[in-house]
């Protein structure tokens, strides 16, 4: 581990005795020129999830994929692709950019699910057109210059047609942008990428479509095709549908079921025992919002094979993988947070009760709480603790367990010393410096495993928070909620890795867009 970097991706985690870490610092290259921020309003609750993923080729301008792009097929959806925005019910400009003197704007007609472009301030030859994209503005290769159409003569301003926003049919979740250039100039200037304000009527639920914007429904994983994250990011949906009530994206669950339920080694297994867990609470919370009981037997399954790895070394606790003994942290929360779950869905049940009373007795006593009140990582050879960082989903994911545990057993000690740990780490200046959660080493990706990890915190504070009577931590929730859409949030409603800023240029990864969603479903639940 280095002092300034997170841990690498899954695939990487092998070569380490500890793989929890932030992701290193990313330089990235602006290739437009964004403008002000989308202000949601409220509109059906329905909308689409991604389609087959697009590629583009940009001009050394950085603009709009080369010409060889197929041609983008007609959308219908309450109107079909180019009509005339004379005849928009509404008229909205979210974003806007300029070049030698022109003024680029998309205008987007929120009833109708469309938008279009303009420019202004320029002369006859200019050009103005629309990229679409149904990654979130990753690609827009067969999107790419929708209405190209020139400013005629004796004209210093000029509009495209009206497009639609999303794919409706084909369940494409969409944004626009608007791109133009002077008919005597090469340089091309592009509006930040902004949709309409259908499922974004609140933080929570435009964070959520922002997110399903990076769900590939042929993997049925979220982008980078990410395990363990894509269990979080289909967590944090699952929870924005029982929050908000917005059921648009209830399809991703069974989707994302069928299509990896046999892969690895089968019923969401594999030899990382953490990830087992994450999968595990995952289909906990499908089970809980469908009653579908092929996701809690899932998690049964889940829980089993974790459970097949609870070993005597340092005296109980489930290894972190099933090839190596190491015993830490994460693994152990969520052994705990699944079994105690399980014992407060299936009637009658003893086993998953003393299973997770059974895992905490022992995670208390590990040593892997610290003086300070805080978890470091796990436990060295000697069996004590290695003084690793303190990460902060290892500060939440407890939290969450204490809570489960104490609605299947009612010991009020377990909300007590949740409680206690709480504050240990929603006071903690290295943890929240300036009062914002701040992750350690915090890089500027959101494709790490490190990317992820506030959200789980989050997530597990925000169950904390329900149980307790007094809400306690509402206020520290709303205050993370308040800086991340003040100071981390896209015309997009995407989010990058710093909360409390400065915005990061994201080009790849799901983990950060969860994350804000985990935050804003826990202070909107709170």
């Amino acid at each position: 581990m280095t002092s300034v970097s997170a841990s690498s991706d899954h695939s990487r985690r092998r070569a380490r005795s500890a793989r929890r870490a932030v992701g290193s610092a990313t330089a990235v290259a602006l290739t437009c020129l964004l403008a002000a921020s989308l202000s949601p309003v409220t509109r059906a609750d329905a909308a689409p999830a991604e389609p087959t993923t697009r590629t583009a080729t940009t001009t050394p301008g950085g603009a709009a994929p080369r010409a060889a792009a197929a041609p983008e097929a007609e959308i219908c959806d309450i109107h079909c692709d180019a009509r005339d925005p004379g005849t928009a019910a509404g008229d909205r400009v979210p974003v806007s950019a300029t070049v030698h003197g022109r003024t680029i704007k998309l205008h987007v007609s929120d009833p109708d699910v469309m938008g279009w472009g303009s420019i202004d301030g320029g002369q006859a030859g200019d050009e103005v057109w629309l990229d679409r994209s149904f990654d979130g503005g990753r690609t827009w290769a067969s999107g790419s210059r929708l209405g190209v159409t020139t400013v005629p003569t004796g004209s210093t301003a000029w509009r495209t047609q009206m497009y639609n926003v999303d794919d409706w049919n084909n369940l494409g979740v969409g944004a626009l942008r608007a791109c133009g250039k002077a008919g005597d100039r090469p340089e091309i200037a592009c509006t930040g990428w902004a949709r309409n304000d259908r499922n974004a009527g609140s933080r929570s639920t435009e964070a959520a479509t922002a997110l399903m914007m990076l769900w590939d429904r042929n993997t049925g994983l979220f982008e980078t095709n990410g395990w363990w994250t894509g269990a979080n990011a289909l967590t944090a949906v699952i929870d924005n549908a029982r929050i908000s009530g917005m059921g648009s994206y209830r399809y991703v669950i069974a989707q994302t079921y069928d299509k990896n339920v046999d892969a690895r080694e089968g019923q969401f297994r594999n030899e990382y025992l953490d990830d087992t867990g994450w999968w595990g609470l995952a289909w906990i919370a499908a089970y809980d919002l469908t009653g579908d009981s092929r996701y809690l037997n899932t998690a049964r399954a889940d829980a089993d094979h974790m459970r097949a790895y609870w070993t005597d070394k340092c005296g109980g606790g489930v290894q972190w993988n099933t090839g190596i003994a190491y015993k830490n942290a994460i693994t152990n929360e969520l052994y705990i947070q699944l079994n105690a779950a399980l014992h407060n869905r299936i009637p009658g049940d003893t086993t998953y009760l003393q299973r997770a009373q059974q895992g905490w007795d022992w995670f208390r006593a590990s040593g892997m709480i610290n003086s300070g009140d805080l978890i470091n990582d796990g436990l060295n050879d000697s069996c004590a603790n290695n003084g690793q960082p303190t990460w902060t989903y290892n500060q939440g994911v407890v939290l969450g367990a204490l809570a489960e545990l104490h609605r299947a057993t009612g010991d009020a000690s377990l909300l007590s010393t949740a409680r206690t740990l709480a504050d240990a780490s929603t006071s903690s200046t290295y943890l929240n410096p300036g009062g914002v959660l701040r992750e350690v080493n915090e890089g500027d990706d959101c494709n790490s495993d490190g990317a992820s990890f506030k959200g789980a915190y989050v997530r597990g504070l925000g169950k904390l928070n329900a149980a307790l009577g007094d809400r306690p931590y509402s206020g520290y929730l709303d205050r993370q909620a308040d800086t991340a859409y003040a100071d981390d949030r896209d015309s997009l409603g995407m989010y990058g890795p710093h909360w409390n800023g400065p915005r990061v240029p994201v080009t790849a990864g799901h983990g950060c867009q969860h994350g804000a969603l985990d935050l804003f479903n826990a202070a909107q639940a709170s």
